[in-house]
């Protein structure tokens, strides 16, 4: 079974084309990474697959199974971990506690304010947040926390329902390299841990891609100008062609990738 499938897919925004004429799929399991600069489409193409935004007629979509158009979207979404700068802006919520976002999690409600949380959902969010090395974090203002300890929040609040597919829409940005290196390992102990989950990993860093990311694709301008395995993609000339600059990669024992500007 694919938890993606995506046909022919094209995004339009007044005169400019944000995607154009995407056909991809991901399988359930796999685990899967989308490379490519600002403004490559990768966001757009995350809000489209959340049914945020439309494509034009003649696309056909289907996540987890479910055909858009045939599927109640706000149903389908509580099945879909997402982690974004987009949805950074819960954190912005001068009443939220750590708890109370964590556990809005399971309606995937934006901005919603939880008067009282059950003693059950509590201890699922500190549990979740203990996996995060942040379990102190539980009764906090999410307002006042680092921008780390935010993201760490917003995870624990993806995880909240046991998702089947987990987006990571470069979940890294707003972390130092301590928070991102332990953010990392976590997104690999959690790989390991649940191989029926999906996840689909986005970022315009290469040093971010794991190893356990075996197969992804890279966006420019809205089209995926290479897809297919880890070592098929992650190429000095296809970064060339990515990033229109010249980049030497640096590979490390680890399996990860670095980049070097000559």
């Amino acid at each position: 079974m694919n938890s993606i499938e995506i046909e022919n897919a094209s995004v339009i925004y007044g005169t400019k084309t944000a995607l154009k004429n995407i056909s991809w799929s991901v399988r359930q399991g796999e685990r899967y990474f989308i490379l490519g600069a600002n403004g490559a489409g990768k966001t757009t193409l995350v809000k489209m697959l959340l049914g945020y935004i439309w494509p034009r007629y003649g696309a056909k979509i289907s996540v987890l199974g479910q055909q858009f158009g045939k599927v109640c979207l706000a149903e389908l979404r509580k099945r879909i971990a997402w982690v974004s700068p987009f949805v950074h802006q819960l954190t912005q919520n001068p009443n939220l506690t750590a708890c109370e976002l964590i556990v809005s999690g399971k309606d995937a409600a934006f901005g919603v304010y939880f008067d009282e949380v059950s003693p059950e959902d509590e201890e699922k969010a500190r549990q979740l947040l203990a996996l995060l090395n942040a379990d102190a974090l539980l009764h906090q203002n999410v307002r006042t926390l680092s921008s780390g300890e935010q993201v760490k929040v917003l995870i624990a609040r993806a995880l909240m329902t046991d998702p089947e597919l987990m987006i990571l829409d470069e979940p890294t940005v707003f972390m130092d390299v301590p928070g991102r290196e332990f953010l990392l390992k976590t997104i690999g102990r959690l790989a390991e841990d649940r191989p029926d989950l999906t996840i689909i990993f986005i970022s315009q860093r290469i040093e971010d891609i794991l190893p356990v990311f075996q197969h992804g694709m890279i966006l420019k301008q809205g089209e995926i100008i290479v897809s297919g395995t880890r070592d098929e993609v992650l190429t000095e000339a296809n970064l060339k062609r990515a990033f229109d600059m010249d980049l030497k990669l640096v590979h490390t024992q680890s399996g990860r990738y670095w980049t070097v500007i000559e």
